[in-house]
């Protein structure tokens, strides 16, 4: 091998004799140049996080065009798509929140930046349609406040788009092309809210702040006509099945999060906050690559248990009692959602492991039956965890009435499907048969108010012990496999038995 041969190898290691590095350093890879030119992480400016053949990290260009495809050829001949940015969101004033991309938009396209749209044309073309990028390209000003956004030349060949045009032109091209359409599906950032609770004309301003106003009063008269469909239904379908690339990252994401709640339980003592455990968990996935929570994090220590979506997190933790952490990270664009409880001491009480059996009995049980072959739905298999869960209690005195574990000791529902969000279910049907390749949660929990129609030894207490489940054909894959959930290895994590640092 040549000696420049050599030296564009990407694996390339400097030698270390001295002599040898005056002569080749000088023609060492150069590293990226800082401030990126881009307005996201991209193979040429952030190469230890995406790879040459990828878009986003983990996600190869040929998976955002198979998506596209997929669902421009089920959608009828006339047809068009219109996606939109995520609008910017405030705090206060013009101090902005940490910016996520709107879960749709970002599937079809893989493009990260506010201010952009996209819309896609079916066409007979051998690739099925034509795809036109809105965004707001080049701009010296705003670069220097927040960074450089990707200029519409390098925009259109990167994500592969026909062309990729100023955010400006969205509205008269949109406007144009509803006249010829026989069918217009759009998917606007009101698509998430309930239906009425916000006018669609108080949505469309989120487009972009560079489109003036009053062109939006035209295009709302066009896609409010009969030719207007729902885009979200649409994607939910494609997103529901999750690819070779999707599984990996979903997997790698319950990993960081699954080691953060290990070793959050080895870090919480008695006399610890709750928010300082939220922190600390916070903190791991963090510096493991996360890039955000997936949700708010619930840390509840003993009666705090009981309120299933306890997010204060501003108790202190008693010596006896068990906590509750129900926290998920955000890693590549995908979430994941994994509830574990554990004694504060390290050792549960004769009572709080009788009861955590039965919880973790049933919920075992209920991830083996999440195969294709078994032939379930969600609603079936929530009635299962319910007839598991009044099994496992009466054997350790409970002695059920009629609508004592439905209506009190388990009022929520057994599971939701997870991916790009952390509750991918409001065009998920329940009563359908899970497919292979579905990502849903398990998650049975029990809440015992302190009543005299239940034990005294088990009053306040709150366990739930929740899983991110990969439906295999015959197999179910249990992806937060990194998170200790039986009784010894759980007592093992909090007592620093598993060879884990707290940090």
């Amino acid at each position: 091998m040549s000696i420049r041969s050599l030296l564009a190898t990407r694996n390339y290691v400097r030698p270390t004799i001295a002599r040898s590095r005056r002569c080749f350093a000088s023609a060492a890879p150069l590293p990226p140049v800082k401030p990126s030119l881009y307005g996201q992480p991209l193979s040429r400016s952030h190469p230890h996080l995406v790879k040459p053949s990828e878009l986003n990290p983990g996600i190869p260009v040929k998976e955002y065009e198979r998506r596209r495809k997929a669902l421009m050829d089920s959608l009828p001949n006339g047809s068009i798509v219109v996606a939109v940015a995520a609008p910017i969101k405030y705090m206060s004033n013009n101090i902005f929140y940490k910016y996520r991309q709107a879960s749709n938009f970002w599937y079809l396209t893989g493009f990260e930046e506010p201010d952009s749209a996209v819309i896609f044309e079916k066409d007979s073309s051998s690739r099925g349609y034509k795809m036109t990028l809105f965004s707001s390209g080049t701009d010296a000003h705003k670069a220097q406040w927040d960074g450089a956004s990707t200029p519409h030349p390098e925009a259109a060949t990167i994500f592969n788009a026909h062309a990729a045009v100023p955010i400006t032109n969205f509205a008269s091209h949109l406007k144009a092309l509803t006249s010829l359409s026989s069918h217009v599906y759009v998917d606007l950032p009101d698509s998430a809210t309930p239906r009425g609770s916000r006018s669609r004309k108080s949505v469309l301003k989120y487009l972009s702040d560079s489109v003036v106003r009053t062109e939006y009063d035209s295009i709302l008269e066009a896609l409010s006509s009969t030719k207007r469909k729902a885009l979200a239904p649409e994607v939910a379908g494609l997103r529901a099945i999750k690819s070779s690339w999707e599984q990996n990252i979903m997997r790698a994401a319950a990993d960081i999060s699954g080691t953060a709640h290990a070793k959050t339980m080895r870090f919480t003592q008695p006399g610890l906050s709750e928010s300082a455990a939220a922190a600390h968990f916070e903190y791991l996935c963090s510096v493991a690559g996360s890039q955000r929570p997936a949700y708010v994090p619930v840390v509840a220590s003993g009666a705090n248990a009981r309120v299933i979506h306890y997010t204060s997190n501003n108790h202190i933790i008693q010596d006896g009692e068990m906590v509750l952490i129900d926290a998920g990270c955000e890693y590549n664009g995908y979430a994941s959602d994994i509830t574990r409880t554990f004694p504060a001491n390290g050792k549960f009480s004769a009572a709080q492991a009788d009861l955590y059996a039965a919880v973790l009995s049933a919920q075992k049980e209920l991830c083996t039956l999440c195969t294709e072959s078994a032939g379930l739905s969600m609603h079936e298999l929530h009635r299962k965890s319910c007839q598991l869960l009044k099994v496992e209690l009466n054997q350790i005195g409970f002695g059920l009435q009629t609508g004592d574990l439905e209506r009190v000791l388990y009022p929520h529902f057994l599971s939701h499907p997870i991916g790009i969000d952390l509750h991918e279910s409001s065009h998920f049907d329940r009563s359908g048969e899970l497919k292979e390749g579905m990502v849903i949660t398990i998650e049975p929990g029990i809440y015992v108010p302190p009543t005299p129609n239940f034990p005294s030894h088990f009053h306040d207490m709150g366990i739930r012990i929740e899983d991110d489940v990969l439906i295999g054909k015959n197999h179910a894959t249990i992806l937060s496999v990194n998170a200790p959930k039986e009784i010894a290895d759980v007592e093992g994590a909090c007592q620093g038995l598993l060879g884990l640092e707290p940090y």
